[in-house]
């Protein structure tokens, strides 16, 4: 369970208010819809909640991003990752539009300024009454105290913690619009202490009442729900409360206003001392107007799309793709929960930090190691800085054998959020190592302009990433091999083989994407082989450019991409495609179970049948025969050669509508595969078996570019390919934005409708990528 004894490679105050000053503080909370937290572990969270008065729905309390909420879309709009950002919230007759901007002064990361914009839809029947609920929250460390004005208006909260020292919160009442007369609202607050951050939504919730009256100068007079007092569930007849957590201050500003409005929150930070004026009205509209013409002109200068001919319709979702993700970057701070083959029973593994950003705010808003290496594709064309920290703080995780744990729930809210059998991870698992490909374009980048202020921290970075980096691949290099020489097989593949129609292999990324029928230590998988060129070749650059010994890397990567020990490990010549390898039968279905009832005996005392698997024919070691994704590996890390025969039957398949390709994109599975569309058990809905995944096709694009731009027969064809593919998952991904509001995690072969997760601004922001012919 011990971490890696090399150095980490950041420094234990790395992210702190004196080393990263302008980072210090950021919307580090994708799981709530507006909080800004700093990177610190027990950080003071502030946020925003907001609920409609005198609607027919119960009390709609909005806080967290849940997809239940009916959004009819959210995300930020533009965001720098750094100084500001802006998003629109569109419920469903009003926008809500909170906007940020931070000011470095003094030595604990500064000020920030928040603005809410509220305006009704035209479509709204009349102006809506709203309540927003403001609040700032200690987790185990740190003081709030209330400030309280004309009875029951939080004017500010004065606050102190290790980190931020001194600071005040104030809140400033609600105008018209910027700089016009004040409006009449109603105030509420509540000053109480929570347990846990997770809990403050109930906390809220369960101090609501109806017995305030909203009595506005010109109309009726109106009960209305608003915070009021809250007492902690206590077990019964005993004194001690049911949660036993340290608890910390919890302070609730509710303003209940009528649309439109816009209201400004302070933050201004106890060592600021030379402050020229305050950051709200006039002066805010215009540091807000700056730093919006700056990301203009930068979004333009790193992706050209305006050059390309891209409309500004294009470009503004090409912005939100963008913004969405540096928005959710998120900074946790805990521990995993780890079974070791070793241990008898899960354990905590150490504390650790991460920073990162995540697959989707509402359904996953946590760190993801495959994911990760996509996002950060992305970001490191805009700031290689966020990829280089977020690459150190996935690295910093490693255990002592070179494992990492591939999905990070550090801390109480994202424990919050995860269904209990997903929580403990299991140390022989791997997932694809993804980070070499951010890795690669770091390197290419400090390549191509080695004296770019961007990249001079690259070498430095990479020589104390270099230890842990040699032990992370040899982890891979000698867990996950299989049982030919240069052969490799992904563990943790579902053992119940009885449940499923294709027991599933999470760690490799493509989940209930079909493999071997029975698993057996047999079995030797394609695209694992193909990560591991990958990462042999990059390790083999990395070592160059440090000056260490690279051969036994180079010779790893001359051995794996061989394409005839490729051909002769994976190519099936029955189905003309590349292939796993196991012991495999087609024949299986899912079937209702039999359950014998004895005569005369009621059916409902007895289980209810589940479908279980049925297997007609007996498994043999074969070619598993299922072409998708898994059979394009070879050629979307271009571990083919341009001439290679292969890339003609490749490029045909592809092409082929009865199998991977559709007018939005390349389906994950051929539809001619039995094994399309089906579930995997009366549970599981298909999910790598047919929907358009964009990470995938993502490397399709790059791969057809590569293969375009080099020298062989199967150029023109690439080429071709190329043009097409492209088109057709920008306009479908673009149009699904534009009818939905959101960009989703798959869309589905048939329609291209955007399904799953949405907002899923992970991966499937990699659009921009294709955008902007970057790869």
């Amino acid at each position: 369970m011990s971490l890696h004894p090399s150095p980490p490679v950041l420094d234990a105050n790395s992210s702190s208010a004196a080393v990263s000053t302008e980072r210090f503080w950021g919307s580090y909370r994708p799981q709530v819809y507006f909080g800004m937290k700093t990177r610190s572990p027990r950080s003071i969270v502030t946020g925003m909640m907001w609920m409609r008065q005198f609607s027919d729905m119960d009390v709609n309390l909005r806080h967290t991003c849940e997809q239940g909420d009916r959004l009819q879309s959210y995300g930020w709009m533009m965001h720098d990752g750094i100084t500001f950002g802006a998003q629109e919230i569109r419920d469903n007759d009003f926008t809500l539009t909170t906007e940020f901007v931070k000011r470095m002064g003094g030595g604990h990361g500064g000020d920030w300024t928040w603005r809410i914009t509220a305006k009704q839809h035209s479509s709204a029947p009349q102006a809506p009454v709203i309540s927003l609920m403001f609040y700032a929250a200690a987790d185990t460390q740190g003081s709030l105290e209330a400030h309280v004005e004309d009875r029951n208006r939080l004017a500010s909260i004065a606050g102190f913690s290790e980190e931020l020292g001194n600071f005040k919160i104030t809140f400033r009442k609600p105008v018209t619009g910027e700089s016009s007369s004040a409006k009449y609202a109603s105030y509420n607050y509540l000053q109480t202490v929570s347990p846990g951050l997770e809990k403050l939504t109930d906390i809220v919730k369960q101090s609501l009442n109806r017995r305030f009256v909203y009595s506005p100068p010109s109309g009726e007079k109106r009960h209305y729900i608003a915070v009021d007092t809250y007492k902690p569930p206590h077990h019964q007849n005993q004194q001690k409360p049911a949660d036993s957590r340290k608890e910390s201050d919890f302070v609730v500003h509710q303003v209940t206003v009528q649309m439109p409005f816009q209201i400004e929150v302070l933050f201004e930070s106890g060592s600021f001392h030379s402050r020229p004026n305050q950051l709200v009205g006039s002066v805010m509209t215009q540091e807000l107007e700056r730093r919006k013409a700056e990301f203009d002109s930068k979004f333009e200068k790193t992706f050209g799309l305006e050059s390309k001919g891209f409309s500004q319709a294009n470009i503004k979702f090409g912005k939100a793709a963008l913004g969405n993700m540096l928005g959710a970057m998120g900074y946790f701070y805990g521990q995993s929960v780890v079974q070791s083959v070793y241990n008898e029973y899960p354990l905590l593994y150490p504390e650790g930090a991460l920073f990162t950003a995540v697959p989707s705010r509402s359904f996953f808003p946590r760190g993801f190691l495959w994911d990760e290496g996509f996002h950060q594709l992305l970001l490191s064309k805009w700031d290689p800085q966020v990829t280089r920290e977020s690459i150190a703080h996935w690295i910093d995780l490693m255990n002592m054998e070179g494992w990492i744990p591939r999905e990070q729930i550090l801390g109480d809210e994202a424990r919050s959020k995860v269904p209990a059998e997903f929580v403990v991870q299991r140390n022989e698992n791997a997932n694809p190592p993804t980070l070499f490909l951010a890795l690669q374009e770091l390197i290419e980048q400090l390549s191509s302009n080695p004296e770019k202020a961007a990249s001079l921290p690259t070498l430095p970075f990479l020589r104390r990433l270099f230890p842990r980096l040699k032990t992370w691949f040899e982890w891979y290099n000698t867990t996950q091999t299989g049982p030919l020489p240069n052969s490799y097989r992904w563990r943790g593949r579902d053992k119940d083989t009885n449940l499923f129609l294709n027991p599933k292999t999470l760690t490799s990324g493509l989940d209930d994407y079909p493999r071997a029928s029975h698993p057996s230590v047999e079995e030797r998988h394609v695209d694992l082989h193909c990560w591991m060129a990958l990462s042999s070749g990059i390790m083999a650059s990395i070592a160059r450019l440090l000056g260490e010994p690279h051969q036994d890397y180079e010779l790893s990567h001359q051995v794996l991409s061989d394409n005839n020990l490729l051909n002769e490990l994976h190519w099936s010549d029955q189905l003309h495609a590349f292939s796993d390898f196991g012991n495999h039968t087609q024949a299986v279905s899912l079937q209702q179970e039999k359950v014998y009832v004895p005569p005369g005996q009621p059916r409902h005392q007895f289980p209810v049948a589940r479908l279980v698997r049925s297997v007609r024919r007996a498994p043999k070691l074969q070619y598993v025969n299922a072409l998708g994704y898994v059979s394009l590996f070879p050629f979307l890390l271009h571990i083919l050669t341009p001439d290679s025969p292969q890339l003609e039957h490749i490029f045909r398949d592809m092409r082929d509508s009865n199998k991977l390709w559709t007018p939005y994109g390349l389906r994950s599975i051929s539809k001619a595969d039995p094994m399309y569309m089906k579930r995997n058990t009366e549970h599981d809905a298909p999910y790598w078996r047919g929907p358009i995944w964009i990470n995938i096709n993502y490397l399709a694009v790059r791969a057809l570019h590569h293969y375009t731009n080099t020298e062989g027969p199967y150029q023109d064809k690439a080429a071709a390919l190329y043009e097409e593919l492209r088109t057709n998952i920008i306009n479908n991904v673009y149009r699904q934005y534009v009818e939905t509001g959101y960009i989703w995690e798959q869309y589905n072969d048939s329609t291209g409708r955007g399904q799953g997760s949405h907002p899923f601004t992970g991966w499937s922001s990699l659009t921009v990528l294709m955008m902007a012919e970057q790869y």
